[in-house]
């Protein structure tokens, strides 16, 4: 699988990323936007604060997700839950050391480019590798 980018608009979303469960689908498709408008924020040096907003929704919004993603597979007994959970904390981490580098440093280029290449490359390589088995357990439920 390619991931489409571009240097304007960052990752692209392709429905090869549906995982065929309505929710988590709408919710790694509004992840794509919000992390796509936080690199073009850092990027166009919008205001501190107006970074600092769009980072600290993002942030409550991937731990709403991981939570409703941990949910369905707690309820479908998916047997990977741990091992996904872990990275899910995993990733957390490295998220809260982005906004810790944003509230010593500022908004910058750099921040933005380390975003889009950290998180969305994250994004992009958990939904085609670790949820899509998720998706196809699901299925098979």
């Amino acid at each position: 699988m390619i991931v489409k980018i571009s240097s304007k608009d960052g990752f692209i979303w392709d429905d090869s990323y549906l995982l065929g469960n309505e929710q988590v689908d709408a919710q790694h498709h509004q992840l794509f936007d919000l992390v796509n408008s936080l690199v073009r924020s850092c990027d166009n040096g919008s205001e501190k604060e107006t970074v600092r907003n769009a980072l600290d929704f993002l942030v409550n919004y991937t731990v709403q997700h991981f939570d409703d993603e941990e949910a369905l597979q707690i309820k479908y007994g998916y047997p990977e839950y741990e091992s996904h959970k872990k990275l899910h904390e995993d990733f957390k981490l490295t998220v809260v050391e982005l906004v810790e580098r944003f509230y010593t440093s500022g908004s910058s280029f750099d921040l933005g480019n380390d975003i889009k290449t950290i998180v969305l490359k994250w994004l992009v390589e958990h939904i085609l590798y670790e949820d899509k088995k998720i998706g196809v357990h699901l299925a098979a439920a």
